[in-house]
């Protein structure tokens, strides 16, 4: 067989089993994978650097599938090279319960799928963040422990998101030469012809961004080959690789039509396919002879990946290299929030608690070299910048500061990039209002386990004249409800700190700060080797006896419930305060501990200057609550939170009368 036969047949394969797996579940998206087979084919034959057998080679290319609707590409290619964990019996389970092969690749279902993809453009901008990830690494570990691509597959979908504009914007301004989106230019979309929805001229676009534009013909092995070495001969620019294509290439009747993109083909319009592709064998058939040609592709890595792991054992960085890879720092985190707390308790801090986050962070960077991040063109505001920070550009890759512009959507979805990378701990910052611009990608850190921390300022009411446009009033609960998230508000320095820590130790689940504009007393004086804040939730301050009287808050509210107690202890009613950093941590715990912080008081009030969504269980059925109800308003902190009922007279005044009248 020719090289150009048998690299057809390899191409072939993958549209074969992409269209049998979708006859079998009856659902699934086959046109992409026919239509991109060639293009994959020559870029896992001839550029991609890896080894099925060493699948987390930390050197390795990263492969990003981010129009993840053709999930049957990425599954064939693992199976096709040898991943194995990825077997032809798992192919034939596409889309069922339990299998490896979901209608999305899923991280963390199979070795070899790198993010979680399907919502259109997230894996584009993830991808900037693994390149990010790539040249920090590299200025730091130099080309012998760090020196690999970042290579996408994205779609009309994913262009067409604005997520692809702030993330392409921003990696041609950095200069990503290591980054190459391959474009399944087919001009198809579920509607119908693109031409329906857009009239860009996608060259001129990427070109304005700064980018290296290539075309190629998608199913010529020549041309695609061609490209894809020109792409990576340019080290200063991110290359787009306009690859022309036809969805469900080999569908006489359907191929290049929307009918292709999101239904199977049907057993009579498959045999005809293989007909037109001469693939005549039996569903899921791979010939010996094909197979092996793809696990030969799945193994020469192999050596290299051994040279690599040689190189990084006597390299007198390499034993630093795989320690940033472990993230084995718990020590020297814990240690330098311990000192920190220390300090604190000698020399107590009225700040905001944005302030206390970059006090926090400046204690943390000298002792965290993962720790990398940035902010939406809001440093001076979410205080995410420190004085040992660089910053990270295209003249300087070893800065740790990010400035990522007014591009909240690409930040998020960077940061899970930079965190599935591996080697750094991304925050970044931004108003707490605007978790609404990331939350698709705060929804796909949880859903990954990934540890992003999101610095997010201005949490309530409290700041002030801005006014309701930027006043965050149903965030908390609404990004409470996002499964494996913990969502932070601290109520002084001290709980800040310990928010951080909890963060930066928190290997599977991401985090929220959300941050006070306004200044906070430093309400915890005692010192305490324990991270009080550990459990979501603690008793701050005791009644002086049976508590008739349980308040529970957060953030800025724990200073009006404090002195709601003390006014409360004072005519005689006893009054437990209960210090709730993380509402999510809380609810976590067994019912008993949240009963025994909530005590046998009769009243049961809980404070926080958002919704209240989400307190029922904390608070329990007979429980209140102080709080927002509508949108905000503008004027002073102060004035808003006399005007919205949300004061310490408004906490003494539902205790008593509930006294009176239970």
């Amino acid at each position: 067989m020719s090289n150009s036969a048998k690299s057809n047949a390899m191409a072939n394969a993958i549209r074969a089993l992409a269209m049998d797996a979708v006859e079998a579940a009856n659902s699934g998206h086959p046109g992409m994978p026919m239509g991109m087979a060639d293009i994959a084919t020559v870029l896992y034959s001839n550029h991609l650097k890896f080894s099925a057998q060493n699948p987390d080679w930390p050197d390795r290319d990263r492969f990003i599938l981010s129009a993840g609707h053709g999930s049957m590409l990425l599954y064939s290619l693992l199976f096709l090279t040898g991943y194995s964990d990825m077997s032809l019996e798992e192919i034939k389970n596409f889309r069922q319960l339990g299998s490896k092969t979901a209608g999305h690749p899923e991280f963390g279902h199979a070795s070899g799928i790198e993010t979680t993809t399907g919502p259109l453009g997230q894996g584009f901008a993830n991808a900037v963040g693994f390149a990010m990830a790539e040249r920090h690494l590299n200025a730091e570990f130099g080309d012998g422990l760090v020196d690999h691509m970042s290579y996408v597959i994205a779609g009309d979908g994913c262009l067409m998101e604005g997520i692809s504009h702030e993330a392409a914007s921003f990696a041609g301004h950095l200069k990503l030469g290591k980054l190459v989106v391959l474009f399944d230019d087919n001009g198809i979309s579920i509607d119908g012809s693109t031409d329906i929805t857009t009239s860009d001229d996608i060259t001129q676009r990427f070109l304005s961004y700064g980018w290296q534009v290539l075309e190629c013909d998608g199913h010529n092995h020549e041309h695609i080959n061609t490209a894809l070495t020109e792409a990576k001969a340019d080290a200063t620019k991110p290359s787009l690789i306009r690859c022309k294509t036809q969805i469900g290439y080999g569908s006489p009747n359907r191929g290049g039509t929307a009918g292709i993109h999101g239904a199977p083909l049907g057993s009579a319009e498959i045999a005809l396919t293989r007909q037109s592709l001469d693939w005549q064998h039996e569903p899921f058939f791979v010939p010996d002879e094909t197979l092996q040609d793809w696990r030969d592709i799945g193994s020469k890595g192999a050596s290299l990946c051994a040279e690599w792991e040689q190189r990084a054992h006597s390299d007198a960085k390499g034993a630093t290299f795989k320690k940033r890879l472990s993230d084995d720092y718990k020590a020297d985190i814990q240690g330098a929030i311990s000192h920190f707390k220390t300090q604190l308790i000698a020399e107590p801090q009225k700040v905001a608690s944005r302030v206390a986050s970059q006090k926090s962070i400046e204690a943390l960077v000298p002792v965290y070299p993962s720790l990398f991040g940035g902010s939406a063109d809001l440093t001076g505001s979410n205080n995410t910048k420190v004085a040992e920070h660089t910053i990270f550009s295209s003249s300087d890759y070893l800065g740790r500061y990010i400035h990522y512009g007014v591009r909240e959507h690409a930040m998020a979805a960077a940061m899970n990039g930079l965190a599935l990378h591996g080697g750094v701990t991304p925050f970044g910052g931004t108003f707490l209002v605007f978790t609404d611009y990331c939350r698709p990608a705060i929804r796909l850190s949880a859903l990954m386990q990934q540890k992003v921390i999101y610095v997010m300022t201005h949490d309530s009411i409290g700041l002030g004249e801005d006014g309701p446009t930027h006043q965050p009033v149903e965030h908390l609960a609404s990004l409470r409800v996002i499964p494996n998230l913990n969502v932070f508000r601290p109520c002084d320095i001290v709980e800040t700190a310990e928010a951080w820590e909890l963060a930066c130790l928190s290997q599977k689940s991401p985090s929220i700060l959300a941050l006070s504009r306004q200044g906070l007393p430093q309400i915890r004086l005692e010192e305490n080797a324990n991270n009080l804040s550990a459990t979501g939730g603690y008793i701050l301050r005791e009644a002086s006896k049976s508590p008739l009287v349980t308040l529970m808050a957060s953030g800025s509210e724990v200073m009006l419930a404090e002195e709601a107690r003390i006014h409360l202890e004072a005519h005689n009613i006893p009054t437990r305060l209960v210090s709730v950093p993380c509402l999510d941590r809380l609810l976590e715990q067994e019912a008993t501990f949240i009963e025994n912080l909530r005590g046998d008081a009769d009243v049961v009030i809980a404070i926080e200057a958002g919704l209240e969504a989400g307190w029922a269980k904390a608070i329990g059925s007979q429980g209140h609550f102080i709080g927002m109800n509508s949108f905000g308003a503008s004027a002073p902190a102060a004035a808003l939170y006399e005007h919205f009922g949300i004061t310490t007279q408004a906490i003494i005044d539902l205790a008593q009368n509930q006294l009176k009248h239970p």
